[in-house]
């Protein structure tokens, strides 16, 4: 019936009704988004943090096993994102990252205390929140959705999350100002079966990310949607050239081909 009806609207038209719609499917969350205290913290938050980096380059880490072929030492003095269980090679690396992502609710609920333990700047979904006991906010919170994909220039209002914590990462580091971002580990691939999106439980140690137990045996996990991110890392794409950016991609043998490719070592000589 959706496929008919988009075929029979113009396309113009189609796009005002699903933001209508999508709009209306919102509506009861704006109060919480905009009034609660935790959320005007973190607006706050997001103010101070518009434009702090202009003209810096930035890397952001994704969690494929291809960091285990990559030097990270050298990015011990650089900006760095890191990514939901970034934090199991924190021992290995010897120094933190500079901020913290993380918006998918399986991880945050399942890792809510590892989370609440980290010393860096964080960055959770909105929805997230429920996992947090009352009191202080524990991260900066940032209203993502599922729906109406868009790349935010100004991240204190929605966030698109394109079923990738690396896009919502590419978003923060374009509203912090940075100038050149550089993907390191997003292999964007995976030897798990099954329909994207899909939650399903690991039976054992986890092949496609750097650590076995990432997602190791008993963890709830989402299979990755790699049609939907690449529609967010093509606006990310678009967004960064035309504000005269870039976003480029150092990951050892990495199956992304939508940012250019860039030499990992060169990128310290």
């Amino acid at each position: 019936m959706k496929q008919t009806i988009k075929q029979i609207v113009p396309s113009p038209a189609w796009d005002i009704l699903r933001k209508t719609y999508s709009g209306l499917m919102h509506l009861p969350d704006l109060p919480g988004v905009y009034l609660h205290p935790w959320r005007r913290e973190s607006m706050k938050r997001l103010a101070e943090l518009k434009g702090i980096h202009k003209g810096k380059r930035a890397f952001i880490i994704g969690n494929g096993p291809s960091l285990k072929q990559t030097d990270l030492g050298k990015l011990k003095d650089e900006f760095t994102f890191g990514l939901n269980r970034i934090y199991l090679m924190f021992p290995e690396l010897g120094f933190v990252t500079t901020y913290f992502v993380a918006v998918n609710d399986l991880v945050i609920e399942q890792c809510t205390a590892d989370i609440s333990a980290l010393s860096m700047p964080k960055f959770l979904s909105w929805r997230s929140h429920r996992f947090f006991p009352a009191g202080s906010p524990p991260a900066t919170f940032l209203y993502t959705t599922y729906d109406n994909p868009a790349f935010a220039r100004d991240v204190r209002h929605r966030v698109w999350e394109s079923a990738t914590v690396t896009y919502v990462a590419l978003q923060l580091a374009f509203h912090m100002g940075f100038e050149q971002v550089i993907l390191v580990g997003v292999d964007h691939n995976s030897n798990v079966p099954g329909k994207a999106n899909a939650t399903i439980v690991s039976q054992g140690d986890d092949p496609n990310h750097f650590h076995p137990g990432y997602f190791g045996k008993g963890f709830r996990w989402q299979l990755p949607d790699f049609e939907t991110s690449e529609i967010g890392y093509r606006l990310a794409r678009q967004a960064y050239e035309a504000a005269g950016r870039q976003v480029l991609d150092a990951t050892i043998g990495g199956k992304l081909t939508i940012f250019p490719k860039v030499d990992y070592p060169s990128l310290f000589e």
